[in-house]
């Protein structure tokens, strides 16, 4: 085993994903001296990551980053449609008050993205970028300060780099996330993703959503020729070698979709690779490591049915450059004051990730309602919600795609569709008067509570 010398940085970061290459740029601009370190950097192949909602594309900006989703043959995207028992109903992205134009998000294959800010991050002053595995952080003698990393190269040469901060954003199955939190993420379901070659969606340029049994589908296009398909599958993930996921995508999935997608869809089973990704929910941690920070899914995810994590995780770096600016940290050995920039940053960042959060977790309860009697009530209910338009789907919406930052409104749309729920249940039902009231009221908002207070709390108490 051979060790090269000590080399010394401002700050090390592990892990060039989406929330490393975001914070490299960022700190490297600010004149930081930057090591970025990665175990491969080759381009990624991923099932998720692929949509940008229009906060994400604005945190891109603010970091100098737009150009990245550019020459990629990314899609714009314009908002979403939803789909139940063969009804649509379009949920556009808002109009911005002062450009009067309308927001818009971008969707595209993972890895070329990921080669793009891999790229801007490279080409930054004071950055240098390393293809090596980090191993382990090291500490100061007795004590838990993180000090650096020891890493290794594909040849086994070691490497030892110092630097009196450590960022970790070595994302959703995280080697440091033990490190740093008690908490694991908690895992309901996986996603099944593959491609459908030149596939006709209903709505152009638009991120759909099936509401099927038991659970959504996602489509969007990627590239020119490329849709992507995302089948959440609830519980534990049938055999790909013995043939029970595809069984299952052919007989359980393909029924539910609309009959203008099924036939490409069968098709692409029999030739496209089936690839699975967990879906899981952490909360957010305060940061109280001394010497090290956590980013991006390591330290906070959601149910990527909104996808809404790449728009945090920018948000996230946008904030830590403005908390961990020189101006307020002239030196990563201020530990005091990093600790209390840091504390207002997990403060401050809640106002933004709470709503996407939340939304992503109640959403997801209640799409995949499973033939839950009382969740399709409140799912029944939500879609009839966003049919009226107006209003009912520019908050939702504004809330999804980041452009709105107060869980409040998140609050008043999701109890709003629990009273309209109960207004389209007692039509269909014929029911009036103490029937309803002492019935469908307690029945729905109970429904709603228990779908979204949970995750309400999980978000408060950290």
């Amino acid at each position: 085993m051979s060790t090269t010398p000590v080399e010394e940085f401002e700050v090390i970061i592990v892990g060039a994903g989406i929330a490393g290459c975001a914070a490299a740029k960022a700190f490297g601009t600010d004149g930081r001296k930057v090591l970025l370190l990665e175990r491969d950097l080759s381009e990624p192949d991923r099932i998720v990551g692929e949509l940008l909602q229009p906060g994400g594309i604005n945190s891109l900006k603010s970091l100098g980053l737009e150009d990245c989703v550019e020459g990629i043959d990314g899609i714009p995207c314009y908002g979403y449609g939803v789909i139940r028992k063969g009804e649509t109903v379009e949920i556009p992205y808002p109009i911005d008050p002062e450009t009067e134009e309308q927001a818009v998000g971008k969707s595209f294959h993972h890895g070329r993205f990921i080669q793009n800010l891999r790229k801007a991050a490279t080409h930054t002053e004071n950055v240098t970028v390393r293809e090596l595995t980090v191993n382990s952080l090291l500490r100061e003698d007795d004590s838990d300060k993180v000090v650096g990393v020891s890493a290794q190269s594909k040849t086994n040469e070691y490497f030892r780099f110092y630097a009196p901060l450590t960022i970790v954003c070595d994302g959703l199955f995280s080697k440091f996330r033990k490190e740093f939190t008690t908490k694991t993420p908690d895992v309901r379901s996986n996603f099944v993703g593959f491609i459908i070659k030149d596939l006709e969606l209903p709505l152009p340029n638009r991120g759909h959503v099936v509401l099927a049994q038991p659970s959504p589908i996602l489509m969007y296009q990627i590239s020119a020729h490329d849709t992507r398909v995302l089948v959440d599958v609830p519980g534990k993930l049938p055999s790909v070698s013995t043939g029970d996921l595809k069984a299952y995508l052919e007989e359980t999935v393909g029924p539910e979709l609309p009959e203008s997608i099924r036939v490409k869809f069968i098709e692409a089973l029999q030739t496209e690779r089936l690839r699975s990704m967990p879906n899981g929910f952490l909360p957010p941690s305060a940061n109280q490591s001394v010497g090290m920070i956590l980013v991006g899914d390591a330290m906070n995810m959601r149910h990527p049915l909104t996808g809404g994590g790449m728009t945090v995780a920018f948000n996230d770096i946008v904030l830590l450059r403005e908390f961990l600016s020189p101006e307020n940290v002239p030196s990563f050995t201020d530990y005091e004051t990093i600790a209390q920039q840091m504390n207002s940053f997990h403060w401050k960042r809640k106002n933004y990730c709470t709503a996407i959060n939340v939304l992503a977790m109640a959403l997801y309860r209640l799409f995949a309602a499973n033939h839950d009697a009382d969740l399709e009530v409140l799912q029944r209910g939500c879609f009839s919600y966003f049919q009226k338009g107006g209003d009912c789907v520019d908050g939702p919406v504004g809330l999804l795609s980041g452009l709105i930052q107060r869980p409040i409104v998140l609050i008043y749309h999701f109890f709003a569709v629990a009273f309209h729920a109960m207004y389209i249940e007692a039509k269909i039902n014929g029911w009036s008067g103490a029937h309803l009231s002492f019935i469908m009221f307690f029945t729905v908002l109970y429904t709603a509570c228990v779908t979204i207070l949970p995750y309400l709390w999980s978000e408060a108490k950290y």
